[in-house]
């Protein structure tokens, strides 16, 4: 055999095992992609009946109209007035920063709503470092220092159905000991059928790509 033809079979052989390689990675990433779509879709089919009782209700962040939360904040914390209401919960945890300097937190706004709605102030659960938070896994770290400080054992988290796979996921990466409850009432339920098939999506690969950094973490350490 000569010296160029056996460089040529020695590139072809290389060439063929990096597509085999890229084609085995691609299917690798699909199959995760897939598996994360399936879990935000098995969560958000949760049955709606209340979970049992747990230390506290932790509501993840939404967003805040001035002194007033969103509708879709606002869905969030009339679950967990009920979840407080028929003693599921003795306690509230609200979360969630604020995206402009000067305008009350999320934490504060969904704290003073309960707070019009009977709530004790002593059921509320609030520290000044929760109200610097800005994404679901802030949320769920200051969560997490708020039990240790306050001495809670479990928690039910409370957010829109689609959001409940990537907040349970991050929950349990960081040791914390929670139940799903998604909001029964959320406004994505009524939502057009486009709108929640985008919302789908977007929290799937919000899912996947959290769970590869994650995972690139862990191989780091």
């Amino acid at each position: 055999m000569s010296a160029p033809h056996s460089i040529l079979t020695r590139i072809r052989r290389r060439l063929r095992y990096l597509w085999r390689g890229l084609a085995l990675s691609a299917l690798i990433l699909l199959l995760g992609q897939a598996w994360c779509a399936w879990q935000v879709y098995q969560y958000a089919q949760l049955p709606t009946q209340l979970p049992t009782h747990a230390d506290a209700a932790v509501v993840l962040g939404a967003a805040a109209w001035g002194k007033n939360p969103s509708p879709v904040f606002r869905e969030r914390i009339n679950h967990a007035l009920i979840l407080y209401q028929t003693e599921r919960v003795d306690k509230l945890i609200f979360t969630g920063g604020t995206p402009k300097k000067g305008f009350p937190t999320e934490a504060e706004v969904a704290r003073w709503f309960a707070i019009k709605q009977g709530v004790p102030e002593r059921d509320i659960i609030f520290e000044i470092f929760e109200t610097r938070s800005k994404d679901t896994y802030q949320n769920l770290a200051n969560t997490r220092l708020m039990m240790q400080k306050h001495h809670l054992q479990n928690v039910i988290i409370v957010t829109d159905p689609y959001h409940m796979a990537r907040a349970m996921t991050m929950a349990q990466d960081l040791g914390i000991r929670a139940s799903p409850s998604p909001t029964p009432t959320s406004r994505y339920n009524t939502a057009t059928r486009k709108t929640r098939w985008q919302f789908f999506v977007t929290e799937s690969y919000l899912l996947f790509a959290y769970r590869i950094l994650y995972f690139g973490r862990k191989i780091l350490k």
